[in-house]
């Protein structure tokens, strides 16, 4: 049985760096992408405080199909470029965002969301999925946050 309690107050840096070293030991060893994504996900939403929506967009022939979260039912296929997640995967780069609604082109999965941060996790340096979390609060995510999942999306990269 794994059990992954994190400190709620703890700083941010170091509550990414226990995320990374549980995800670490939580995948290791584990071929199945799938597997390990709907852990990771499940990781994620217990350590990331105030989420409603926790998970993978998979780049599958060109565009981003759902896979593994934790949150209420989500797009299934975003095209390159559309919304945070198609920009982030586009463009390779994270995408923070205090708004979405004042994102050009949002994409509404989940009426709820305010804010978001989409990680590319790259292979290779291409992208091959992103990390998208989503709050019910604007401006709920920062650049600790942002950092925080980048080092997690490079952990795990060979591993999703």
């Amino acid at each position: 049985m794994y059990d992954f309690a994190p400190d709620a107050d703890l700083p941010a840096a170091e509550r990414y760096r226990q995320l990374a070293d549980a995800a670490d030991a939580l995948t290791s060893g584990e071929s199945d992408s799938v597997a390990n994504m709907a852990n990771l996900a499940a990781l994620i939403w217990e350590f990331v405080p105030g989420l409603n929506w926790a998970g993978f967009y998979r780049m599958v022939e060109g565009e981003l199909v759902l896979g593994p979260f934790v949150g209420r039912p989500a797009c299934i296929r975003i095209p390159l470029g559309q919304g945070v997640c198609g920009t982030a995967a586009q463009t390779g780069e994270t995408q923070l965002v205090e708004d979405v609604h004042a994102f050009p082109g949002h994409i509404a999965c989940d009426a709820a969301s305010e804010s978001e941060v989409v990680v590319p996790v790259l292979r290779d340096g291409q992208v091959i999925a992103v990390i998208d979390l989503d709050a019910p609060d604007k401006g709920h995510f920062g650049t600790d946050d942002a950092a925080g999942l980048e080092k997690l999306a490079r952990r795990i990269a060979d591993r999703i």
